[in-house]
């Protein structure tokens, strides 16, 4: 993983949309994920979903979206992510499972929107609370 550079990839507010299967693991990135992110389709698939995770976000944050999807339920929360090359970038993500016929989950549909600024800011101080208490 490369090393956290303070520097901010816009994002533009194009259709990001990421699959993974039960466990996190990424079966499917559309083009514009791997092109704001950096990765390639080859270095995605196959990956954990954290491959993009910023240093920045706490782990109890995570620890909530999973219990909120594992139960078949709609997440939405603010998060910071990172780029292949380290660059940061702010999005709105919304999660929510994918059933087969007998609902049951079979993985995880994943789509970002543009956050709005000064909410944005409130997670982020948030979870720069967050982080120092898991020190």
């Amino acid at each position: 993983k490369p090393d956290p550079i303070d520097v901010e990839v816009p994002f533009d507010g194009g259709v990001m949309i990421t699959e993974t299967d039960p466990a996190g693991i990424i079966t499917y990135a559309n083009r514009k994920f791997r092109e704001l992110t950096g990765y390639t389709k080859e270095e995605l698939i196959g990956s954990p979903h954290s491959i993009n995770r910023h240093p920045d976000m706490p782990k109890a944050a995570f620890k909530d979206l999973w219990d909120t999807i594992k139960d078949g339920n709609y997440w939405e929360g603010f998060v910071r992510n990172m780029t292949s090359e380290g660059k940061y970038y702010n999005v709105v993500v919304w999660i929510k499972p994918k059933l087969d016929d007998d609902g049951n989950i079979i993985g995880y549909i994943a789509g970002r929107k543009i956050p709005d600024k000064d909410l944005m800011q409130r997670a982020l101080d948030k979870y720069k609370v967050m982080k120092h208490d898991e020190m």
